[in-house]
């Protein structure tokens, strides 16, 4: 099947009586993406103006987004009506050395299963619990994870949650001073994927994915997704959650497909179906459960992550300085 590309584009459009921008195309590579995306939707800029935003959670009971500008050590909150408004600062990084890091705040976020809000804290380098209430968020953390064998570990980057309440999180180096293996912070010598057991113990998955960034659980939860931000590596792996021992297998490779686009693969999320919601280079990429491409939202910025309404009708995307809308079928 020849793949329809349609020419990326910045335009606006008319929405509910207003200009509304709108950015990127869809590519598609497979029949299969008409079911999820028509191909001529566009992504709505619904809010703007950040230095690097990450880590979007939609909260289905509050009809809100939530995002981290992981360099502004802040999470901001988007609704319809309300428009974007700061929801929580600090973030990440609580302490008080000036320029402790060029990524201090919080990236990955998501909820437990008690309807709480987790953080993945760069600048404190751990997983933590918000103590305060959605509706009163308050800098208060409780802390779920920060060592691995009594070392710090590197800037928890994003995590998931199984029905267990087991925590699953990445752990490269982005957060720290130097944000590379050689910052003489690093008290772990690789970056690797963990589980935080009901009981609170860490317990190492893997070490051998170079720049474990974003994880999510595939139905059923046998089989775990993790992207690798590596540009000699830009793969996004398979790993069993269950067995430390099996070697994570590769899942899809865009290392030789990085050319002239912006972007590695950062954040993802699964549908109930099975369906990849992947940031990677040139945008949002779009895979079946076996690793078929199915299309692409094309993006001229890179894209760090996405997440989901609770319907799934809705793509919600954090491209840079923009937080972006895509309705799906």
């Amino acid at each position: 099947m020849k793949t329809s590309f349609f020419l990326l584009i910045l335009t606006f459009t008319v929405h509910y009586g207003t200009a509304q921008k709108t950015v990127g195309s869809i590519e598609r590579s497979d029949p299969g993406l008409d079911a999820i995306i028509d191909h001529t939707a566009r992504a709505e800029v619904i809010a703007e103006g950040f230095t690097w935003s990450e880590g979007p959670l939609w909260v289905e009971p509050e009809q809100m987004l939530l995002f981290s500008d992981v360099p502004e050590n802040t999470v901001y909150k988007w609704t319809e009506n309300g428009g974007t408004e700061i929801y929580l600062k600090p973030s990440g990084y609580t302490g008080t050395i000036p320029g402790h890091s060029k990524e201090p705040g919080s990236n990955g976020l998501l909820l437990n299963a008690g309807g709480k809000l987790v953080l993945c804290q760069h600048g404190n380098r751990q997983v933590a619990r918000m103590e305060a209430p959605l509706d009163e968020p308050e800098p208060v953390f409780h802390t779920l994870a920060d060592r691995y064998n009594g070392k710090k570990l590197n800037s928890p980057n994003d995590a998931v949650y199984n029905s267990k309440g087991e925590l699953f999180f990445t752990d490269p180096p982005y957060g720290l001073p130097a944000q590379n293996d050689n910052d003489p912070t690093k008290e772990i010598d690789f970056n690797g994927v963990y589980k935080v057991t009901a009981d609170g113990q860490v317990v190492l998955l893997t070490d051998k994915i170079t720049r474990p960034n974003g994880i999510a659980l595939f139905p059923g939860e046998k089989k775990l997704l993790i992207a690798s931000s590596d540009s000699n590596a830009a793969n996004w792996y398979v790993l069993d959650p269950e067995n430390t021992e099996k070697e994570p297998e590769l899942f899809y490779s865009a290392t030789d497909k990085r050319k002239g686009l912006k972007g590695l693969p950062d954040g993802l999320k699964i549908d109930s179906r099975g369906i990849v919601y992947a940031s990677g280079p040139g945008g949002i990429w779009i895979f079946d459960r076996k690793g078929k491409v199915l299309g692409k939202i094309r993006l001229q910025e890179p894209a760090s992550n996405v997440a989901l309404s609770g319907d799934e009708k809705t793509l919600y995307i954090t491209n840079d300085m923009y937080v972006l809308r895509v309705r799906l079928n």
